[in-house]
C-alpha cells in the first residue's frame, strides 16, 4: 500500500529563493538500465558530491565497483550517471535495495535520509528493484504534457498522470508481481508546447542553478542571448526569427502548431530554444524538488488575453505538480526504458527532406534541434546505452557547455544532428529492441515535401540482423507499425495536397519503400516467432493481433499503443473516427485494396464494457502488457486514475485480411 504520509501536494512545502537550501539530490535517483553483472543510477545534484551508491541484498552488502560519469551544468547543478558492476552476478528474483550517500559529505546525511523517505513504499526501509532478466510484464506509454487538461470535462482540471498511475500499481502489488521494464516511448517532454507558468518556472530555475545563457550568430545574436532575463518573450518566441523568406519557412515549421485544426490546437510559441531551458523542463518534470523554489504569479509584460491564457495554464500546471513525488518513486523503482519522438525535439521533426533542409539551413532552427538533443542525451539517451559513450563524448559535451554559443559548442550539436545511433537493444528475455524512428529517415528523392519513411533501407537492414534467431522480442516503435487506417488515410489525403504539416502525417505507412520493406522484415523465415510492438504518439490506445497469410508459419505479432501518460485525442473526434474506421474499413470495403500491408490477418481487441464498434481506448494513463513464457501477451490492459483497469479484449469474430 501507499505510504499514508507521503504528501501529494508540494505547495506547501516551505520554500526559499536561496541556493544554499537546494536539497543535494534535485532529481532522481532514476533506475536504468539493469543487467546481472551491473545497475545504472542517473541523478542530477546541487553541488560537486562524490557519490556513492550501496546496494545490498537480504541486508547484507553486494560487493561491487562503481564508476561516476559527472557532467557539470551550471553553478548548482551535476548530472551524474552511476554505474555499478556487481562482483558476483544477480540471480533473477532477487529484490536489490541501494541507498544514496556522498563521500565526506557528513552534513548531507539528514537530507539523504528524506530523500529514501520519500523514495520509500511502505514496507521498504531504502528504495530498491526486482532483478527481472525474463519479463512477465511490463508497462509502457509515452506523450506526458504538463498543462494537458479533460477537455470533456472542462471543470475537472486534472487528467491525471500515467507515471503517477504506475506508482500506484506498485504501490498495491507484491514485489514479486512488479513489471519488469517501464519503457518511455516518446515525448516524455513537449519542447514545442510549453505552457506560460512552465517557462516562466525554467527561468526561474536557471537563475537558481547558475544556468548558463547562451548568444547565437545570427542577424539578432542579442535577442537569444536575453531569452532568460530581460526579454524572455512569452507567448510570442517566433519574434525572434528575423524577417527573411527562410526564417519564415522556420516560423511556419516551428511556430504554426494553431494551423493544425484537424488534430490539434496546441500552439509553438513557447518553444523550448536554449540548452539551459531543456535542462530545466527535464528538472521540472521528473522531479518535485525544485517547485518549492518557484512564484507562478503573472510575469511582466503579457496582454490581456495572454493573461488569461496563463491564468488557465498555471492551473493545470499546478495539479501537474501534485503527481511529481510518485512519478520520481516509480522511477526509483523499475529499469526506465527510453527514445525520443518529435516533441522531446520540436513537432514534425525530420518529417521530410524539405523540412530537414530549411530547419538545418537556419542558424537558429538548427541550434533549437540541437539543443535539445543534448538535453536528451544528458537526460534520456545516456542511461539507456552507458557503454556507447566514452570519454571523448563526455569531454566534448563539457566543452559544449563549457563555451555554449561559441564554436565548441557548434561543433558539438553538428556531431550530434548527424549522430545515427540512437537505438539500442537490452538482452532481456524477450530481448527489449528499441527503434530510432526520427533520425535514420528514408527520404522521398522525388518530392522533397513527401514525408520520408520512419527507417532508411539501411536501419531496417540493420533492425533484421537484430531480430534473426530470436524467439520472441519486445519491439519498440514510438509510431505504431499497425495504425488505425482512416486516420493514416485521412494524413494520406493532406499529403496527397501537399500539406502533410497540417496534421502529424508520420506513420509505418505514409512511404511505400519503409512500408515494403518492413512488411517483408515480418514475412523472413528466421524472423521471431511471437512479435510485441510496444508504441504511443498517437494519444489513444488500441491493440492489434496480426499474422502473415499464406506463410506455413507465420510469426504473431501484436501492435500494442498506449498513449498517453497524460494527452488525450480530442474525444468527440475520436469517437468519430473509431466509428467510421470500422465501417469504411469493414472486411468487404474495397478500400483495404490501398492499404500497403494487404495480406495481413488483422484481429482488432475491443477496450472491455466499450459500445460495439468501438476499438480505440481515450484516456491518459500507462499501459501495462503481461507475456506468458514464450513471450506471447496474456493480458493487454490500459491503467488509469482512481486504479481503473480496462482490458483489451480479443475479437476474432472481426478478423479480416487486408
Amino acid at each position: 500500500m501507499a505510504s499514508e504520509g507521503m504528501a501529494d501536494n508540494i505547495s506547501d512545502r516551505k520554500a526559499t529563493d536561496t541556493p544554499n537550501a537546494l536539497p543535494p539530490v534535485i532529481a532522481g535517483p532514476i533506475l536504468r538500465k539493469v543487467e546481472a553483472s551491473s545497475a545504472c543510477f542517473w541523478l542530477a545534484c546541487s553541488a560537486d558530491y562524490q557519490i556513492q551508491i550501496n546496494c545490498q541484498r537480504g541486508g547484507a552488502r553486494l560487493p561491487a565497483t562503481q564508476q561516476v560519469q559527472q557532467v557539470k551544468v551550471g553553478t548548482h547543478l551535476w548530472v551524474n550517471l552511476v554505474t555499478v558492476a556487481f562482483e558476483s552476478p544477480l540471480t533473477e528474483g532477487d529484490w536489490i535495495d541501494y541507498s544514496v550517500s556522498f563521500i565526506h559529505q557528513h552534513p548531507q546525511t539528514d537530507a539523504l535520509d528524506a530523500l529514501h523517505q520519500s523514495l520509500c513504499y511502505d514496507d521498504e526501509q531504502s528504495p530498491g528493484f526486482v532483478y527481472q532478466p525474463h519479463i512477465s510484464s511490463v508497462l509502457h506509454g509515452s506523450c506526458r504534457k504538463p498543462h494537458h487538461h479533460n477537455e470533456p470535462e472542462p471543470d475537472k482540471d486534472d487528467c491525471g498522470d500515467g507515471l503517477a498511475v504506475a506508482d500506484e500499481l506498485l504501490a498495491n502489488s507484491d514485489k514479486e508481481a512488479w513489471p519488469g521494464l517501464f519503457v518511455m516511448s516518446g515525448d516524455q517532454i513537449y519542447a514545442d508546447d510549453v505552457a506560460g507558468p512552465v517557462l516562466y518556472a525554467i527561468h526561474q530555475v536557471i537563475r537558481l542553478l547558475g544556468l548558463p545563457d547562451e548568444s547565437i550568430a545570427s542577424d539578432h545574436p542579442d535577442n537569444f542571448a536575453k531569452l532568460h532575463h530581460q526579454a524572455p518573450l512569452y507567448y510570442q518566441r517566433e519574434t525572434i526569427l528575423p524577417q527573411t523568406q527562410l526564417a519564415e519557412a522556420v516560423k511556419k515549421q516551428f511556430f504554426g502548431g494553431g494551423e493544425k485544426p484537424v488534430f490539434t490546437s496546441d500552439t509553438a510559441h513557447n518553444h523550448l530554444m536554449t540548452f539551459s531551458e531543456v535542462v530545466a523542463m527535464y528538472l521540472l518534470v521528473w522531479s518535485p524538488e525544485l517547485w518549492a523554489f518557484i512564484d507562478l504569479s503573472l510575469p511582466d509584460g503579457l496582454d490581456a488575453e495572454q493573461q488569461r491564457t496563463y491564468q488557465t495554464e498555471t492551473r493545470y500546471t499546478q495539479c501537474f505538480q501534485t503527481h511529481l513525488i510518485r512519478a520520481r518513486r516509480v522511477m526509483a523503482h523499475l529499469p526506465c526504458a527510453m527514445m525520443f519522438d518529435d516533441h522531446d525535439v520540436t513537432d514534425d521533426w525530420n518529417l521530410s527532406a524539405g523540412w530537414e533542409k530549411s530547419a538545418y539551413d537556419h542558424p537558429i532552427s538548427k541550434r533549437i534541434i540541437g539543443n535539445a538533443l543534448m538535453g536528451y542525451f544528458l537526460f534520456q539517451g545516456w542511461g539507456n546505452n552507458p557503454k556507447q559513450f566514452d570519454s571523448a563524448f563526455i569531454h566534448q559535451l563539457n566543452q559544449a557547455i563549457t563555451h555554449l554559443g561559441e564554436p565548441a559548442h557548434d561543433d558539438f550539436l553538428n556531431q550530434l544532428i548527424r549522430y545515427d545511433q540512437w537505438h539500442y537493444v537490452w538482452e532481456t528475455t524477450p530481448a527489449l529492441v528499441v527503434l530510432d524512428t526520427r533520425t535514420r529517415r528514408w527520404r522521398s528523392e522525388r518530392n522533397l515535401n513527401k514525408p520520408s519513411g520512419l527507417m532508411d533501407w539501411e536501419a531496417l537492414t540493420d533492425l533484421q540482423r537484430e531480430l534473426i534467431n530470436r524467439d520472441s522480442v519486445l519491439l519498440v516503435s514510438p509510431a505504431p507499425v499497425f495504425g488505425v487506417k482512416l486516420i493514416e488515410a485521412t494524413q494520406k489525403v493532406f499529403t496527397w495536397f501537399g500539406k502533410p504539416l497540417l496534421v502529424d502525417a508520420e506513420n509505418w505507412m505514409a512511404h511505400s519503400g519503409s512500408a515494403h520493406a518492413l512488411m517483408n522484415l515480418f514475412k523472413h523465415p528466421k524472423t521471431p516467432k511471437n512479435f510485441v510492438i510496444l508504441s504511443g504518439d498517437v494519444h489513444y490506445s488500441f491493440a492489434y493481433h496480426i499474422e502473415v497469410k499464406g506463410l506455413k508459419s507465420s510469426p504473431d505479432i501484436w501492435q500494442i499503443t498506449s498513449s498517453g501518460f497524460r494527452n488525450e485525442f480530442p474525444d468527440k473526434l475520436l469517437s468519430w473516427f473509431d466509428r467510421l474506421n470500422r465501417w469504411l474499413y469493414a472486411p468487404w470495403s474495397p478500400l483495404n485494396l490501398l492499404t500497403k500491408r494487404r495480406g495481413m490477418w488483422v484481429a482488432p481487441y475491443k477496450p472491455e464494457q466499450r459500445e460495439k464498434g468501438e476499438r480505440l481506448l481515450n484516456g491518459a494513463g500507462v499501459g501495462l502488457v503481461q507475456l506468458d513464457e514464450h513471450g506471447a501477451p496474456r493480458q493487454i490492459a490500459q491503467l488509469m486514475p482512481g486504479r481503473k483497469k480496462v482490458r483489451f479484449l480479443k475479437s476474432d469474430e472481426d478478423r479480416q485480411l487486408e
